[in-house]
């Protein structure tokens, strides 16, 4: 059988990167769709390839509907049909009350983490359809339900956004043999927390968690794993939360 082609969003770091890694040794071709960090990017494609993967590396604004398409385009002529998208390339924005947030900040954390994810979706299913078949993992976070008050509502509320597309849409494409589920971590280990100001979120606020400890983006990247794989064959419209109890 043919190897898995998978599109893999925000790939250059954090639970980007170890998915891409992981799809890999799991043994999945990748397309690593990065924002900015090329040398990042590239590390990562090096590792993909290290495993025994083909890998193609696009650099693409998902809240660009020109960006998108090229980069499934990319994925499709140089690795084969679509088979997988995680969607994954998100942002936060600095941390802080609603009352205090600057517009530009609101609009770039709903365009990336919402409009993006929509417009990665909507091609996947395009391509996916037409093959009968495939599988859609977007990330969401703990923040869904938690609310993160005083932190970042703003992006609690997209995560929301995120699920309620994951129930919706795995309704829509299940006839089409398309499965769609989410992912919804809780504080992890990566960079995204110095990008918000905070570097030692994830230390400081994993103590009050059951686990009393950040999780990795390796135990992350299993989950996503399994969720593309024939195991999660009848798993569809799921939300697996992987926070450590919180």
């Amino acid at each position: 059988m043919s190897r898995p082609v998978t599109v893999v969003t925000g790939g250059s770091r954090g639970i980007g990167a170890a998915t891409c890694v992981r799809l890999a040794r799991d043994g999945h071709d990748l397309a690593l769709g990065y924002v900015s960090n090329s040398a990042a990017a590239e590390e990562t494609a090096t590792a993909v390839r290290a495993a025994g993967a083909r890998c193609v590396v696009v650099r693409v604004d998902t809240t660009d509907e020109a960006d998108v398409e090229r980069l499934f385009d990319t994925a499709t002529a140089e690795l084969g049909p679509v088979t997988g998208l995680v969607n994954n390339a998100g942002v936060t924005g600095p941390l802080g009350r609603l009352a205090d947030a600057r517009t530009e900040d609101l609009r770039r954390v709903l365009e990336v983490n919402l409009l993006g994810y929509l417009l990665c979706c909507r091609r996947a299913a395009r391509d996916m359809t037409a093959l009968g078949s495939g599988a859609i993992v977007n990330i969401s976070s703990a923040a869904a339900t938690l609310g993160s008050p005083g932190e970042y509502v703003h992006y609690a509320a997209t995560k929301a956004a995120t699920d309620a597309l994951t129930v919706g849409l795995s309704k829509e494409l299940g006839p089409d043999g398309i499965r769609v589920n989410a992912v919804a971590p809780g504080i992890i280990n990566t960079d995204i927390h110095a990008a918000m100001g905070e570097p030692d979120r994830p230390a400081t606020t994993a103590a009050g968690t059951p686990l009393g400890r950040p999780g990795e983006p390796s135990e992350i990247a299993g989950a996503i794993s399994w969720l593309l794989s024939a195991d999660a064959s009848f798993t569809t419209g799921t939300v697996v939360r992987i926070s450590g109890g919180r």
